[in-house]
């Protein structure tokens, strides 16, 4: 079966730090995977970072990026996501969607022929916790037993990054609100990832006591447009400041996944600061891409723990 990438836990840790070193690896040294290949990147949901980073992540492989909306494939519309996937895999070495609904994801990989990688769904941001690593061990070293917070929703974008740092060793600290965090079970489910721990605290200060990174997101995601007033008076009191920074580690740094808003979930003076990682983190994001493509093609650096 081909080695598609959904969520981050398709990874063991060892593999995991393998795209690491994949995308950290000079270019050039990992040969042409994608050479006269192409690679379907399907976009239900629009993006700027991941449209331009997956597809200089293609050529940088040797591909062919075929850049495709989601209202020219229609998925259950048009066609079936079925016979979309199998479509589209007779053409492609590996096929990316972006999309709103993971069953989507869940249903590509049950008739496809090659790898599919998930470039966002409701669900997790697996190419994102790639980026998010790969910055906080640039900023860092190695990352175990290191502490990373997330404040704000516990959403997508928390949860792939929850993975990734407790498969890493990383001890994870989540600030949210009651009715936008992680219930029980999911909070157990993290705490068998890998040998760091996993806290939650609706206190945003708890949650960012000590740790040597902070990160947060848009209070409304893509598709919750109708809920920003409702969120705005929620999430009010967990807005990333200079304030709520004094809190963590001396040289704790800031993160942000983007499209950011000042004012809101941020202040301007935290995101375009000195510590902010904000734009590496976004740069990263092209790294990542290669290394995960890289990684399903069955490229290896060898690296281990």
């Amino acid at each position: 079966m081909p080695r598609s990438y959904l969520r981050v836990t398709d990874l063991d840790a060892d593999e995991l730090r393998e795209v690491l070193a994949l995308a950290s690896a000079p270019i050039a040294s990992l040969g042409r995977p994608l050479d006269g290949l192409g690679v379907a990147l399907i976009f239900e949901k629009p993006s700027n970072r991941t449209r331009q980073s997956t597809e200089m992540a293609v050529v940088q492989l040797g591909g062919h990026p075929v850049y495709t909306r989601g209202e020219e494939v229609g998925f259950d519309t048009r066609e079936t996501v079925e016979d979309v996937t199998r479509i589209m895999a007779g053409y492609h070495a590996v096929l990316a969607a972006r999309v709103f609904d993971h069953g989507v994801l869940d249903r590509m990989v049950a008739v496809s022929d090659v790898p599919v990688v998930n470039m966002l769904s409701d669900h997790s941001h697996p190419l994102q916790a790639v980026a998010d690593a790969l910055t906080m061990q640039q900023h860092l070293g190695d990352l175990a037993d290191r502490t990373v917070a997330w404040v704000g929703d516990y959403n997508n974008v928390a949860r792939s990054l929850a993975e990734a740092s407790l498969r890493l060793g990383m001890h994870v600290r989540l600030g949210c609100p009651a009715g936008y965090d992680a219930d029980d079970g999911e909070l157990s489910r993290l705490d068998a990832l890998g040998p760091g721990s996993i806290d939650q605290s609706p206190d945003p200060g708890v949650a960012v006591k000590g740790a040597d990174i902070v990160h947060t997101d848009t209070w409304t995601s893509m598709g919750q447009e109708s809920e920003k007033a409702a969120r705005a008076e929620v999430f009010g009191r967990y807005q990333v400041t200079e304030s709520l920074l004094a809190d963590a580690a001396p040289d704790a740094a800031f993160m942000h996944c983007l499209p950011a808003y000042r004012g809101l979930e941020v202040t301007a003076d935290v995101i375009d600061g000195p510590r902010s990682l904000v734009f590496q983190q976004g740069h990263n994001r092209m790294h990542a891409a290669r290394g995960v493509l890289a990684f399903v093609m069955g490229t290896r650096t060898g690296a281990r723990r």
